[in-house]
């Protein structure tokens, strides 16, 4: 490896460790659904996406629920003794990829069979506090 590609290897791993995430792989529930519930939250506060996922009907704010809670804890490991309430965390970015498709078979008319796609997604949040970002805009 030479040395330019090394410092810069070495420079997106300690940008890395700044960062707060958490993600969820094979998530057996479409994307599309995944999606919707990744929109109501993104741009919000901590406690507020705590609050509109424990209250939202959708199946999927349950695994995202519990999926920001391990972001928070992933905070919170990194930053012992400072308080969420202090730190204005909000959800930074939220993203939904595609994940493997289990492909079936279901029986159709005249000894056809329709092929059905069932999806799963990955799901990555990132946290951030209000301060960190309006030192990086100033």
């Amino acid at each position: 490896m030479g040395a330019r590609k090394r410092n810069t290897a070495n420079q997106r791993k300690e940008e890395k460790q700044k960062q707060f995430f958490a993600s969820l792989n094979n998530c057996p529930t479409s994307p599309r659904k995944m999606r919707l519930v990744a929109d109501m939250i993104r741009g919000s506060e901590v406690n507020k996406a705590l609050d509109i996922l424990k209250y939202s009907s959708k199946e999927a704010s349950i695994r995202m629920e519990k999926l920001l809670m391990s972001a928070v804890a992933n905070w919170q490991a990194k930053n012992e003794g400072v308080r969420m309430e202090d730190s204005n965390l909000i959800v930074k970015e939220v993203f939904v990829d595609s994940g493997r498709v289990l492909k079936r078979l279901r029986p159709a008319p005249q000894g056809r069979g329709y092929r059905i796609r069932k999806r799963s997604n990955h799901v990555t949040i990132y946290l951030d506090s209000y301060n960190n970002i309006d030192n990086q805009e100033a």
